[in-house]
């Protein structure tokens, strides 16, 4: 297989890092579209009970819904990589930012729940492509600069979803069309972030003659090193969790007693500690070099913050939103492992896609596995226990993957890059 790298030395070492001239424009496309990858499951959260109710969705559509995000982002993860090595990364990124707002605008117009559904998973698809390829555009093109570039994505990601889930609420309430607009006006805010992508796409191209991306001979099979699964499995457990509050967590304290806004705004505290754990965590990773006791900590934080919503859901409601929002600085210590446990970008391609598959697959369990647990029990005792118990699978899986060595080196025979 092989993976794109867009046009560098043929050895698949990275490329020199943008001149300044372009350094802040690369920034800019890096930011803009980070920010623009998860509103598309965090802004129905909030008013999934307007949706559910407009569009006479039952829990276990409702669960679908919320599971759609995990499942089309380790589904597309494939077709990213082959995307990227027809029309090279960059173009390929441009791409998927089309398709998410698109995908966005149609969706707020969906009359039906099969239409929503279709439209989502479009939305979703323009969104998986960013999140495999994202990476791997940092590692080439921010040579020397990848933790602080890292840091900025997983940042911007964290704010996105953050302010997403913050402002669907209240703009359903109170702008005209109710949840139709809450949702749509994402679509909008992406096709802006076009700007500095189509900027760096026609910049490479009047820089390298438009000649097709090169790409490097790729095929190893990344299973094969305990640490790429241990992160993938880490991968998976934490985004499973992310989108299980995504699209459960304000319902929980909406049927706990909370008011919609009160819920939503719990939800965005969650979401709130995305943009510090994202600022923070690639350069822990990229200084500390015993992270064990993190990925101890951030296992009995998960835990904790469930055990919290099942037992004293309105006591200290914002205790257990901080625990689990601290808990989810396991999601931006897996990207910037991605980066910092492999050598060649290549590698961090195939590391990226692997990794998201296999996660994302696992991650699209949870929220419909929440929406049949609430269904079948008709109360949160359950599936609260069974993520509770999730949290010394994370500690386990990230202790693993956080091991100081390159991936590089399990799989440098097959690969000829070590």
């Amino acid at each position: 297989m092989a993976i794109p790298v867009d046009p560098a030395p043929d050895d698949g070492s990275a490329a020199p890092g943008p001149g300044p001239r372009w350094f802040l424009v690369a920034l800019m496309a890096v930011l803009a579209m980070s920010f623009n990858l998860r509103p598309v499951a965090t802004a129905v959260g909030p008013v999934l009970e307007e949706v559910s109710a407009d569009l006479h969705l039952g829990p276990e559509i409702a669960g679908v819904l919320t599971a759609l995000p995990g499942l089309v982002f380790g589904l597309i993860a494939g077709v990213s990589v082959a995307l990227a090595r027809r029309l090279g990364v960059t173009a390929a990124l441009v791409v998927g930012l089309v398709i998410l707002g698109v995908g966005l605008l149609a969706r707020s117009l969906a009359g039906s729940a099969a239409v929503l559904i279709l439209l989502t998973v479009v939305a979703l698809s323009g969104a998986a492509i960013g999140n495999v390829l994202l990476p791997a555009f940092i590692k080439r093109h921010f040579v020397g600069r990848e933790a602080r570039v890292m840091s900025g994505y997983a940042a911007s990601l964290g704010l996105g979803a953050m302010i997403a889930a913050l402002v669907s609420a209240p703009v359903a309430a109170h702008v005209p069309g109710g949840w139709r607009s809450a949702l749509g006006s994402w679509g909008l805010v992406a096709l802006l972030a076009l700007v500095p992508w189509l900027v760096m796409l026609v910049h490479e191209r009047r820089l390298h003659g438009g000649a097709p991306p090169r790409a490097v001979a790729f095929n190893a099979q990344v299973w094969r090193s305990r640490q790429a699964v241990a992160l993938a499995v880490f991968f998976g457990v934490q985004s499973m969790q992310a989108y299980v509050q995504f699209g459960w967590a304000a319902q929980m304290f909406r049927d706990a007693g909370l008011t919609p806004t009160a819920a939503g705004s719990l939800m965005a505290l969650i979401a709130a500690f995305g943009v510090p754990s994202g600022l923070l965590m690639p350069l822990v990773v990229a200084r500390v070099h015993d992270l064990r006791p993190i990925m101890i900590g951030l296992g009995v934080l998960l835990s904790a913050g469930y055990l919290g919503i099942l037992w004293w859901p309105t006591t200290v409601p914002w205790l257990w939103a901080t625990c689990l929002g601290l808990s989810a600085f396991a999601f931006p210590t897996a990207l910037a492992l991605m980066t910092a446990r492999t050598r060649n970008p290549a590698v961090t391609a195939k590391v990226s896609g692997f990794t998201q598959s296999l996660g994302y697959l696992l991650a699209a369990a949870g929220p419909f596995a929440v929406g049949a647990m609430l269904a079948v029990t008709g109360s949160w005792h359950v599936p609260l226990i069974v993520l509770a118990a999730c949290g010394p699978i994370l500690a386990w899986t990230g202790v693993i993957a956080a091991r100081h060595r390159f991936i590089d080196d399990d799989l440098g025979e097959r690969l000829g890059v070590s």
